[in-house]
């Protein structure tokens, strides 16, 4: 059976989630068919502020409301210790934890030579220029891959240099996992019983 030409674009777009699938696509799109208009209002919405309301941290490239988000410009938060993560969604992860009150940076990926990801595609450069800031403590926490495992040597070569302790978390995420889904008892224990490179 074909859809009708608007279903069908909303089931295309849908589909272009990270794992929603056709047949999810479809459904989330009947779902929305049959709200009220103002629920879709809403929705539209919420999705417009996602591109206008919000920014990226010029310091560590979270998301926030304002240039610098809450983590950087908090006073209560400990500016001497930074965690390296790979997306905005590890930092949530980690901040779900309540183990970690240091700040964060961003790479925006991990190398990924097949990929065509270099040291060039990441935030390594604004890493470093934090580095004489005082920081005390580097938190590498990558995945346990093979991408995440070859991005930590990498930093952790750089880093050294700046006679700042580089450590990564604990093995308490598995190995081939992925921080984003792991539980909030693994990251607490993964961060606290981190180890030193």
């Amino acid at each position: 059976m074909n859809l009708a030409a608007p279903l069908q674009a909303v089931v295309e777009e849908f589909s272009k989630f990270p794992g929603v699938g056709a047949k999810s696509a479809r459904r989330l799109a009947l779902f929305l068919l049959r709200q009220q208009p103002e629920e879709i209002d809403k929705l539209i919405e919420s999705l417009t502020g996602l591109k206008t309301k919000l920014k990226f941290c010029r310091i560590c490239f979270n998301i926030g409301e304002e240039e610098v988000c809450d983590i950087c410009s908090s006073e209560k938060r400990d500016k001497s210790i930074i965690c390296v993560v790979e997306d905005i969604n590890d930092v949530i992860a980690v901040e779900r934890s309540h183990e970690f009150n240091g700040t964060y940076h961003v790479l925006g990926g991990v190398l990924s030579p097949l990929n065509g990801v270099g040291p060039e595609n990441l935030k390594i450069k604004e890493l470093l220029i934090r580095l004489d800031d005082g920081v005390k403590e580097v938190i590498l926490a990558l995945n346990p891959d093979t991408e995440g495992e070859a991005t930590s040597l990498y930093l952790n070569r750089l880093i050294s240099p700046f006679g700042v302790s580089v450590s990564r978390i604990a093995r308490g995420v598995p190995i081939g996992g992925n921080i984003e889904f792991a539980d909030d008892a693994t990251i607490g224990r993964a961060v606290t019983g981190r180890s030193s490179f």
